[in-house]
């Protein structure tokens, strides 16, 4: 396997506090890598390590097989798109991205040709004369990326860069990004809290949690196959029950519903089922399928998706249905009863 950038065993401190805890990890060449967590996570910590603006209390990381121990930021072969770009407004689009290959002093012929190669690259042919503040949020966005992509770095580091921008944009965005990291093929880590740029953009994601990662897998894996009760809950909507016993095969929650559950070889403290999961009025005939009173406490509906509030009859536990676009529930009203369908397979169990 082809690597640009191996973590082994890398540990940052803050005097008692630890804010990277013995980190490892891989980022294949050409690969689009998120690192997704909530505030305080450490993944900005490590994101500055990598960048060399952060020195490691332990461990070590290399690109291209080299080791960036004691590698000043400016001779380390990555560059960084911040939230807030960093722009220069003073200077035009073509100054902002020409500004790195000047104090590198390289000829003019050549600067010029580089710039107006990622300025084609990146969709802003025409805009060259433009100042940044006469630009779009999208556009300014665009243009620190030429500038980092015009140095040609073995890796750019992307902080949260959509997180200034409204929803709309950052939904145009997130797809504009993940088109022009394939084109270019330069290798992107990415570091966000907002799970959907993750899921959307990225070959590769890893969930951090207090210094660690809980799980490094492919978005959909990530998705389906959760492998802790924290990724479980924090990727994606999940319906969370505490178990209270687990005999026989039959989960017991803490309010009082029971769910058949084979196959466990642990006792189970948390449960999780997706919305989607969920099967309204189930055929009779399907296997497998636990089956659910509840009752309809409201429908709500966004214009894209339908989702039902309910409540389980038998634990009076709240839970979210989602529905599927062709579904017919227009007779379906709030007091309503309903039964409801899901696969022990989608019982996603965890320990703690």
């Amino acid at each position: 396997m082809n690597y640009v950038l191996e973590i082994k065993n890398l540990t940052k401190k803050f005097g008692n506090f630890t804010a990277v805890d013995s980190v490892s990890f891989n980022v294949e060449d050409g690969g689009f890598f998120s690192i997704l967590g909530g505030s305080g996570c450490g993944k900005t910590t490590l994101l500055r390590m990598i960048s060399g603006f952060e020195e490691e209390t332990a461990g070590d990381l290399l690109i291209r097989g080299e080791s960036m121990k004691g590698i000043p930021p400016e001779r380390r072969p990555v560059n960084i798109v911040f939230q807030n770009l960093a722009l220069f407004p003073m200077m035009n689009v073509e100054k902002n991205v020409a500004f790195g290959l000047q104090r590198q002093r390289l000829p003019k012929s050549e600067v010029q040709s580089r710039v107006n190669e990622m300025l084609e690259r990146v969709g802003l042919v025409g805009f060259e004369k433009k100042k940044v503040t006469e630009l779009s949020g999208g556009q300014r966005q665009r243009v620190a990326i030429a500038r980092s992509l015009v140095l040609k770095p073995e890796i750019l580091l992307l902080d949260e860069p959509l997180g200034a921008l409204d929803r709309k944009l950052r939904e145009h965005m997130k797809v504009e990004l993940k088109v022009l990291q394939k084109e270019i093929g330069t290798t992107f880590i990415y570091i966000t809290h907002d799970q959907s740029e993750a899921l959307v953009m990225s070959d590769t994601v890893a969930v951090m949690n207090e210094g660690r990662f809980e799980q490094i897998d492919t978005p959909k894996c990530l998705y389906k196959n959760p492998e802790t009760s924290f990724v479980a809950g924090f990727v994606g909507e999940s319906n969370e029950f505490d178990i209270s016993s687990y005999v026989n095969g039959k989960l017991t929650t803490s309010k009082g519903c029971i769910l058949a559950k084979q196959k466990l070889d642990f006792q189970p403290k948390k449960l999780f089922i997706r919305p989607e999961a969920f099967i309204l009025n189930p055929a009779a005939d399907l296997s497998g399928i636990e089956r659910i009173e509840m009752q309809v406490k409201s429908i709500l509906f966004d214009g894209s998706n339908t989702k039902i509030a309910a409540i389980i009859k038998s634990g009076h536990q709240e839970v979210l249905i989602s529905l599927p676009q062709n579904a017919q529930f227009e007779d379906l009203r709030e007091g309503d009863d309903i039964q409801v369908g899901v696969h022990q397979d989608d019982l996603k169990c965890y320990k703690d």
